[in-house]
Order: structure tokens, then sequence, then C-alpha cells
């Protein structure tokens, strides 16, 4: 059989890089908007599951048929949280088959981490 490509978006891994770190220098309005729309993406219980649950995967890597019993939420539910966390960049998919799987972005959550350093 042939081989599956995996198509990442390239943009999602700078997306949670938005400005330097907020102890450093006051944040500019865009970038405040655009810090607030990432931080957003991780301010709900069920996003946080899931984001520990693919971290914590073999591999850093979940299929979506995985992710819905953990959480106790519908799989529409589940796409919609993971569709939010994959546009934030903290996620990327690849679809094999009919299943989707989702790989953990290491660099967007060391990115967000940085930013909240106050050191």
């Amino acid at each position: 059989m042939g081989q599956l490509l995996e198509i990442t978006d390239v943009t999602a891994k700078t997306r949670a890089a938005c400005c330097a770190p907020l102890a450093k220098e006051p944040l500019g309005q865009a970038d405040a908007e655009q810090l607030a729309t990432t931080l957003k993406a991780l301010a709900d219980p069920a996003r946080l599951r899931l984001l520990s649950i693919v971290a914590s995967s073999e591999g850093r890597e979940a299929c979506v048929c995985d992710l819905t019993d953990p959480i106790g939420l519908s799989q529409p539910t589940v796409s919609h949280h993971l569709k939010v966390l994959t546009e934030a960049g903290f996620l990327t998919r690849s679809k094999r088959g009919t299943w989707a799987y989702y790989r953990l972005v290491p660099e967007a959550l060391e990115q967000v981490s940085a930013l909240l350093v106050t050191a």
C-alpha cells in the first residue's frame, strides 16, 4: 500500500508565539488580542483534559476514537474542542482511513509558558 502523508499547517506552530514575555515589556493591542485567543483555547476544562490525554499518549498522539470516552462528551463536542486546539496551534491533525489522529505540538505549550515567565 502507499504511504500516508500527514498535512500540517506550519503556521500553527508559530501562532502561540506572538510576543515578548509579559514581564519584559508591555503588550501591544494586536499581541494582546492574539495571546487572548490562544489562552481562550486553553481556558476550558475539557480542552485541558484533551491536551493532557494526547500529551500522555504514546508518541504524543491519539485517535479521536480514543478521546470521547475518557472525556465523557459526545463525539461532535470532542471534535469541536479538538478543532479549537488545532486552530490555536496546540495540536496537529492527520487523517488515516476514517479516523482523525491528533498530535501534540510541544513547542506551542513551551511558547505559552515562556510568555508567562517573570524572571
